[in-house]
């Protein structure tokens, strides 16, 4: 390897990109990576981190409404969204630290420039010089899609929706993704009067369908209107700045903005892949072997850009894997089965494992259990939303084959809940399990 520059190099540096050369450079790897924009990635920078943070915000509006009913006298409630814009923020700041402090403690070298793939072996940075590496890892990420419509570059994604100097009055949200569903939470909870538009007339596909249901009936419950069977036909900006969107199946709606979360394309345009023989499928996504190699001997791809599974998570664990495969003499495949999920609508969502019509069309026969409650809380607050937890399993054997849940922290709840479905445990172990009482996750161990 001495004959290159780096064993390693790098192109993006986020959750995948710096988990992967942060390993390879421990197993003593030279290591660079090359990043444009800020260390950290979609999730950290513009992402699942600074979302998550928003959605805490956005909780203290029921939670301040519901202190009432447990004896406190809350006075007068007023929200500043700037301050808790900037505090986000803020954080974000401190977290591209930490990750830019990580690959220096590491001794891996950062370029803060564009990078292009010239050869098999060769990269070409914004400034024209030249590195070569023994290996070129590809973990560009991918970014929001934006429909094509008259009127288009009027709306924002998620990206810039960190950065908006106040909460709209009237927002469209277009998409039914786990985005889509977020934000329209964010959103509402903040004043904001939504409509989600959909092409289709589902929401979270993948997700099962009882509980996507629920999250269905709460938000029109709590006054998020939904528009399905819609396709943007034009957007028009009004003289009073608002926007005049024109849509499919439904009457136009005037609007403050056009949020688009109509999902994510990876970032593999002017990389070179075309030039050196990298092959793309018909998303163009990179496509990739067990091992995150490419179609190019010398060149893997992991997180986002990939054909794979779009979730940070998984981008961190195939960098891992691919580092300690190719640097740590320690071969290591990702297993895609039985990934959990989450989404942080309002109340959030969790699911692991096969839905119910997943394992009816797999297994025929399934056994499935349910608890259908009103969180105790929910009770004292006269909050009428109640959750669902579901457990689907093979009939003949018990083994459970998915749990979903809808519910104040089933996120929390499900990870644990994960590592069950993952051991291959059946009914009989989560019966036998005591419960802890009063708990909301008690209703996994006494599901009927």
């Amino acid at each position: 390897m001495a004959d290159y520059d780096y064993d390693l190099f790098t192109i993006g540096a986020g959750s995948g990109g710096v988990r992967a050369s942060r390993v390879a450079a421990a197993h003593g790897a030279r290591v660079a990576v090359a990043e444009e924009y800020r260390v950290g990635g979609t999730c950290v920078i513009r992402g699942c981190v600074p979302k998550k943070m928003l959605v805490y915000g956005a909780h203290f509006a029921e939670d301040l409404e519901d202190a009432k009913h447990f004896g406190w006298d809350v006075g007068e409630r007023k929200f500043d969204w700037k301050k808790l814009r900037d505090n986000v923020l803020g954080d974000v700041d401190r977290l591209n630290g930490l990750y830019k402090q990580t690959l220096e403690n590491n001794n891996v070298e950062v370029f803060h420039e564009r990078a292009t793939i010239t050869g098999p072996n060769e990269i070409t940075l914004g400034s024209g010089e030249k590195k070569t590496a023994k290996y070129i890892l590809i973990a560009t990420g991918a970014r929001p899609h934006v429909p094509t419509c008259p009127g288009h570059e009027y709306g924002i994604t998620s990206n810039e929706a960190f950065h908006l100097d106040a909460i709209p009055r009237r927002v469209l949200i277009a998409g039914a993704g786990y985005i889509a569903n977020e934000f329209a939470g964010i959103f509402h909870q903040f004043g904001a009067k939504v409509t989600l538009m959909n092409r289709s007339d589902q929401m979270l596909r993948g997700y099962d369908e009882s509980v996507r249901d629920r999250l269905l009936q709460i938000s029109l419950m709590k006054g998020i209107d939904f528009r399905f069977n819609a396709n943007f036909e034009k957007i028009e900006k009004q003289e009073d700045g608002s926007l005049l969107v024109f849509m499919s199946n439904h009457e136009p709606l005037n609007v403050d903005y056009v949020l688009f979360a109509t999902g994510r394309v990876p970032n593999v345009e002017g990389l070179g892949l075309e030039d050196v023989g990298v092959s793309v499928n018909e998303r163009g996504a990179i496509q990739v072997d067990g091992n995150s190699r490419t179609s190019v001997p010398s060149i893997y791809a992991v997180g986002d850009v990939t054909d794979r599974v779009q979730l940070t998570p998984v981008a961190i664990r195939e960098g891992q894997a691919f580092a300690d495969t190719v640097f740590g003499n320690k071969p290591t495949t990702l297993d895609y089965s039985c990934i959990p999920s989450a989404v942080f609508s309002h109340p959030p969502i969790a699911g692991v494992g096969l839905t119910e019509a997943q394992a009816m069309q797999q297994y025929g026969t399934v056994k499935v259990y349910t608890s259908d409650f009103r969180p105790m809380k929910n009770v004292v607050a006269h909050r009428n939303e109640r959750s669902l937890y579901k457990m689907i399993c093979d009939e003949p054997t018990g083994k459970i084959l998915g749990i979903h849940m809808i519910g104040p922290d089933a996120p929390e709840i499900m990870q644990v809940a994960a590592v069950a479905v993952k051991a291959g445990l059946t009914k009989a172990d989560f019966d036998a399990t005591v419960a802890i009482h009063p708990t909301m996750s008690e209703e996994l161990v006494l599901l009927k």
